[in-house]
């Protein structure tokens, strides 16, 4: 199996770097669970300044809104309901929320602990045809500044991977910014960094424009950030909406 590592300055330096990395060397084998084939290898990307600018690929499938309704559904719970309504079987934010505040106190209590683990993977998940992909985030300061490392055990390459890390990284933040400390790096590992076959052409399309020297990025701030606030009200409508069901 292709062990790739790749450091990026931005996320989407790291990114870019990474599907390039799957591009050249990957295993391709059936994925019977979901009846196609994939291009996989296991990934690591480092981004060694999550803040700077530019934060935003333009190999993303989603817009503005897609990518700040995930952000709600990552840190904020948004969609959690749907769980207790027995309609989802779990969220991410549903699994991780009371143990944020724990990591925050735990870093408190002692600035160098090895201890601040979220833990996302559930014995829920040994049962269930939709197991987490998500792992564990592990929070670590060091140098003053607060380092995120994360674990996936699959992760698309292509279609969830970039969102994946820009709310990790926002998730990153919130934390620093209880701690009063600064963002450090932030590390995305996939065990299996995968493109299903039906995405081929567009993983292929995504290698022509980063190799073609062009311009591939947006700004958050000052860009996306405005587009994405813009789109908060439709957002909560789309909330009370799906709420109203009930």
């Amino acid at each position: 199996m292709f062990e790739h590592f790749v450091t990026g300055e931005t996320l989407p330096e790291a990114y870019h770097k990474a599907l390039t990395a799957l591009h050249r060397e990957n295993d391709r084998l059936p994925c019977p669970d979901y009846n196609t084939n994939q291009k996989e290898a296991s990934m690591t990307f480092v981004v060694t300044s999550p803040l700077k600018e530019p934060m935003i690929s333009k190999l993303f499938i989603g817009d503005p809104r897609a990518l700040e309704q995930y952000r709600q559904e990552m840190l904020d719970g948004i969609l959690d309901f749907e769980v207790a309504r027995g309609n989802w079987e779990y969220t991410y934010h549903q699994r991780m929320a009371d143990q944020i505040p724990w990591v925050i106190d735990e870093l408190r209590r002692n600035p160098d602990s090895r201890r601040a683990v979220v833990s996302i993977r559930s014995e829920e998940d040994m049962h269930t045809g939709s197991p987490a992909c998500l792992q564990n985030i592990h929070y670590l300061i060091r140098d003053g500044k607060l380092h995120s490392k994360v674990l996936f055990r699959s992760n698309d390459a292509t279609k969830a991977s970039f969102m994946n890390a820009f709310a990790l990284i926002m998730l990153q933040k919130r934390i620093a910014d209880a701690l009063g400390i600064a963002v450090g790096t932030y590390t995305h590992r996939a065990n299996s960094f995968h493109v299903y076959e039906r995405d081929y052409n567009m993983f292929d399309g995504y290698i022509r424009r980063i190799e073609s020297g062009g311009d591939v990025t947006f700004n958050y701030i000052g860009d996306w950030d405005e587009l994405m606030d813009e789109a908060k009200p439709a957002i909560a409508e789309m909330v009370r909406q799906l709420k109203d069901r009930e």
